[in-house]
Parts: C-alpha cells; structure tokens; sequence
C-alpha cells in the first residue's frame, strides 16, 4: 500500500459529484451574501495556521476542550460555518462518509476565488479530519492585525512559508471586510502616541474616523480594498501603494525598506503574477500538516468529532 498524499482527483472514485456539489452550495450561498466569499477563504487560513489544514476551527467547544471559534483571532468574526454545515449536508446525502470537513474548506476555498472573480486551480485532497481543537494555538499562532512586518513574516515562517507567499496571501484582503475592533489603533492610539498612525492616507483617515469614531461600535465594518471589495483582483495592493490600507497588518507589506515592498508593486501593476502567485500560495498552505490515511477521522458532521458507540 503506498504511502498517503494529498492529490487531484482524490474522490474520483467515490464521490465523483463532490467538487461540483460544493460549488452548486456555496454559489448559492454566496448569491444571498457575497461576504460570504471572503468569509470561507478566511475560514481555510485561520484552520491551517493552528494545528494544519485539518478542519480544527469548525468544531463547537465542549465539556472537554474549548475550540479555536472563541480565540481572539475569530471571535465575532469568524462566519461562514452554517454554509460548509449546508454543504457537508448535501455532501453526506450524496457519498455518507465519505468527503472530509477540511478538504471541503479546500475545496471552498477556492471556489470562494473563483466565484470572486479570482484564478482557479486544482485542489489537492485526501485530507481528514482532527479529533480535537486549540485555542490556545489559535491564539499564539494566527497574526493579529495590529502586527509588524517582522512579527508577520516570523508567524508565516514557522508555517513554512516565505515572504512571497506572506505578500500573495494576504491578497486575499481583496474581499475582506474588518470590524472596528481590529484598527481602531490605527486611528487614535498608534503604537501607544494617542495619534493616527502617520503613515494612513489623510483621506482614509478622515473615512475611517466616521465609520469608526472613538466610543463607536467596535463591530462595525469597512471593506479591506475600498475600491472593489466584492472582487477578487489586484486592486488591494494598489491601494497600499497609496497608503490606503485599512490594517497596520496590511499597510506594513508597503513601508519604505520593507523587503515586501517590491512584490506589493509586482502585484500592483499585473495582476496575472498576483494570481500566478496567489495560486501556488494556497497549495503551499492547504498542504500545511494535513492528517492523512488512517489519521483523524471523516466526520460525520464539522462541528463535533464523530462518537463512538
């Protein structure tokens, strides 16, 4: 018996539907709210940055462990969990048993681009399913969006991946939408001066300030590309050429000597090497420390880990 990889094709055999049952859910799912999209491409990096792509992040807290749902990283924020349950649903109707939690995260994932308008590829799978969750992983692991350059390509480096892939990934903001709580320090108390952060765009500033004022709801939102947030392209990095990004995590990809810059302005100005390099990112990713074989297990629904009778 060889040796478990992930592959193409993987349920080729004995769920041939399954990719196209996924996007037929999600498409839909993403026509009733298009942050849908943005919800479940975020949903893949928070699960592969803690324990691996092992669908971790989609198990409920129990009596025995607390989940990553209520680290700081997704608290209040993390969605889209309703749209893979739908999913799996149909998955289970169709092949019981068979397709796992994370690869179905895959799977949307890149479809979540695709329907964006973004590049498609080939998602390799085979990956099963974790027994248990960690917050605290989640909570040491995941880059908060008040990080430093540094501190985002250490965090990105223990993952085994590179600055390129720091840079192309973080494209994924294309789509994005932030809370309040996430930059309001940007706004009136920038690393502890109880000023803006000087390097913002003046006019962002202003916009910010009103969405955001200083005793405002810490949940209200802006979109991360303020030009074209529902589509998948290389408008972001425009954006933080003119200093126009929303999270200090973002606008410290664009900061003079950063050695992101260059690949900001790479990306800028062709949006084919974006995509090109957005693609083999998220391969690179999907495939951190996936359980395969007899490792995990399928469960039979995301959120709890399958019992035993």
């Amino acid at each position: 018996m060889g040796i478990a990889v992930l592959r193409p094709g993987f349920y080729k055999e004995k769920c041939p539907a399954a990719e196209s049952i996924v996007k037929e859910v999600l498409q839909q799912a993403v026509e009733k709210d298009s942050r849908t999209a943005a919800n479940i491409l975020r949903l893949q990096f928070h699960d592969c940055f803690v324990l691996g792509c092992d669908a971790s992040i989609l198990l409920d807290d129990t009596h025995t462990f607390k989940g990553e749902k209520t680290a700081n990283p997704n608290r209040n924020s993390a969605r889209g969990f309703e749209v893979i349950d739908e999913i799996k649903a149909a998955l289970e109707k169709e092949c019981e048993g068979v397709v796992s939690c994370a690869d179905v995260l895959a799977i949307a994932a890149r479809d979540s681009v695709v329907l964006t308008g973004g590049p498609s590829w080939e998602v390799h799978l085979g990956r099963r399913d974790s027994l248990t969750a960690s917050r605290s992983l989640a909570n040491r692991d995941i880059p908060p969006p008040n990080s430093t350059l540094p501190q985002l390509i250490a965090a990105f480096a223990k993952k085994g991946l590179s600055i390129v892939d720091l840079v192309a990934l973080t494209g994924s903001h294309t789509i994005g939408v932030s809370r309040c709580a996430s930059f309001r320090q940007r706004l009136y108390n920038f690393a502890g001066t109880r000023r803006p952060d000087p390097s913002i765009d003046p006019a962002l500033l202003r916009s910010l300030e009103h969405i955001c004022p200083p005793k405002g709801n810490a949940q209200e939102t802006t979109p991360l590309d303020i030009v074209t947030p529902t589509k998948f392209d290389n408008h972001f990095f425009v954006d933080l050429e003119l200093h126009k990004g929303v999270l200090t995590s973002d606008q410290v990809l664009f900061a003079p000597y950063a050695p992101t810059s260059a690949l900001v302005t790479a990306f800028a100005y062709d949006q084919a090497k974006f995509f090109q390099e957005f693609v083999a990112s998220m391969v690179r990713m999907a495939a951190i420390k996936p359980l395969l074989g007899s490792e995990g297990q399928i469960r039979k629904e995301c959120r709890f880990v399958n019992h035993k009778y």
